[in-house]
């Protein structure tokens, strides 16, 4: 089969296109016919070698944390979980990925794919989705008539935070360049700051209960928008390079998220693109042999605003 790998940490340059051996399932594992994965800031960083503490990775390594495909084989002792399924999932960090034509998962992440999306498309929902609910609901416990504060609300997980939020009936506010400005109001936002030509910190008016941090903000620029946090509120940050700040004299919390693979809430999720109310937004679709193109764009910061899927 098809796949790309990288055999040493480095640039883009070292991602290889190469025939590699189809894999085959264990038990509690199913083999997936790929139909896309998507490309994660996460996935640069490992390939750059930045991430070997959290996220150790054996070389050769397959890039690609969500897949998007149909079920081909099955492991023993799997339940729930048959050859023809068309599924989803968000894949463990340090095994073999998706950029590839088959790639093992343990059936316990997976879940039915939407109806109404190309499966190739729904490639753009696990991570970045599941970023987005935690960080709100686990984290966050956002409910009807609070305040959130979307620092970074362009990129694919704000596309998802700004929708969910205002699901469930917060009053959201966005800050958002002018490339991604109208993305961001179609997705439900009540306030959009552009972040380049205001002060986030002075736009704000009223205190928030929740400030989402999605954006790669420096030190005190995160340490800012704690300030506009209401006394008892949350601070969730997504840059964990940097420890979240908090205020422990006001009650504000300060967390830094790690998403993690959850396949209820992924079931979750799709219900809600299912019914319409969550919408599956892809920026571009790149074929899986020009996967390095894609990490070249992102680590010159020229991705398009929102989701890359990179397709089989």
């Amino acid at each position: 089969m098809k796949a790309v790998r990288f055999h040493e940490f480095g640039g883009p340059e070292v991602l290889r296109y190469e025939d590699v051996e189809e894999p085959t399932p264990g038990a509690g594992q199913v083999r997936i016919r790929v139909a896309a994965t998507s490309f994660n800031g996460v996935d640069g960083n490992i390939r750059a070698g930045y991430m070997q503490g959290p996220i150790p990775v054996e070389r050769p390594h397959t890039p690609g944390i969500d897949v998007a495909g149909t079920v081909d084989a099955v492991g023993d002792d799997v339940d729930g979980v048959t050859i023809g399924d068309r599924v989803i999932g968000f894949l463990p960090m340090t095994a073999p990925g998706a950029a590839a034509e088959y790639v093992i998962a343990p059936a316990e992440i997976l879940t039915e794919a939407p109806k109404n999306v190309p499966l190739a498309d729904a490639a753009a929902l696990p991570l970045v989705g599941l970023t987005a609910w935690q960080a709100l609901f686990d984290h966050g416990n956002l409910t009807a008539g609070q305040r959130v504060l979307i620092n970074g609300a362009g990129g694919a997980v704000g596309g998802y935070a700004v929708q969910l939020a205002k699901e469930v009936g917060a009053h959201v506010i966005a800050t958002a360049g002018p490339r991604s400005a109208d993305r961001v109001k179609a997705a439900g936002a009540d306030e959009i700051v552009d972040h380049t030509a205001a002060d986030v910190t002075t736009a704000v008016g009223e205190p928030v209960d929740l400030v989402l941090n999605l954006a790669p903000v420096t030190p005190d620029q995160l340490a800012a928008l704690v300030t506009l946090i209401r006394d008892g509120g949350t601070l969730v940050n997504t840059t964990v390079w940097m420890p979240a700040p908090a205020d422990a004299g006001r009650g504000v919390r300060g967390i830094d998220l790690f998403v993690r693979s959850d396949a209820d809430q992924l079931a979750d999720l799709v219900a809600r693109v299912n019914t319409g109310e969550l919408r599956v937004e892809v920026a571009q679709r790149v074929p899986l042999a020009e996967l390095a193109a894609v990490h070249t764009q992102a680590a010159a910061g020229a991705l398009p605003s929102g989701k890359t899927i990179v397709t089989l």
